[in-house]
């Protein structure tokens, strides 16, 4: 597929209460997260290796340029955020590649979120001590 050399794809990825807002823009492969380049912003590999999948899925590592604007959750939450973004960038700069996201994985929004905390109860599910006598 060829990119034209000025598009832009936004999209925005969620986990837990972090958001990615995301532009996928033809390039060198360069991240730019918050102004700061990947390793800066997220310096665990194993996040990095996380947050790079997709583009590596359809073999665009070296065709997309990422910028990202990330606000709210922890780190982990914010690599998963991350990657659901560009995964729906990707969608949109090609509509193809949806079957090989969507086998993988990336395109399904992380259900899973903080339970609330019930009243009586000391967290979500955590009950007070019980005292027979």
């Amino acid at each position: 597929m060829s990119l034209a050399s000025g598009a832009r794809y936004t999209a925005t990825g969620k986990r837990k209460t972090a958001v990615a807002r995301v532009i996928l823009k033809p390039g060198t492969g360069e991240y730019t997260i918050n102004g700061k380049p990947l390793n800066d912003f997220f310096p665990r590999p194993t996040l990095q290796r996380n947050i790079r999948q997709p583009l590596e899925a359809v073999g665009y590592e070296e065709r997309m340029d990422v910028i990202a604007k990330m606000h709210g959750g922890g780190v982990s939450a914010q690599a998963g955020a991350l990657r659901h973004g560009i995964s729906r960038a990707l969608l949109q700069a090609d509509p193809n590649l949806r079957g090989e996201l969507k086998k993988r994985g990336f395109l399904t929004r992380d259900p899973r979120v903080k339970e609330r905390k019930k009243a009586g109860l000391k967290k979500a599910r955590k009950r007070p001590q019980f005292s027979k006598r």
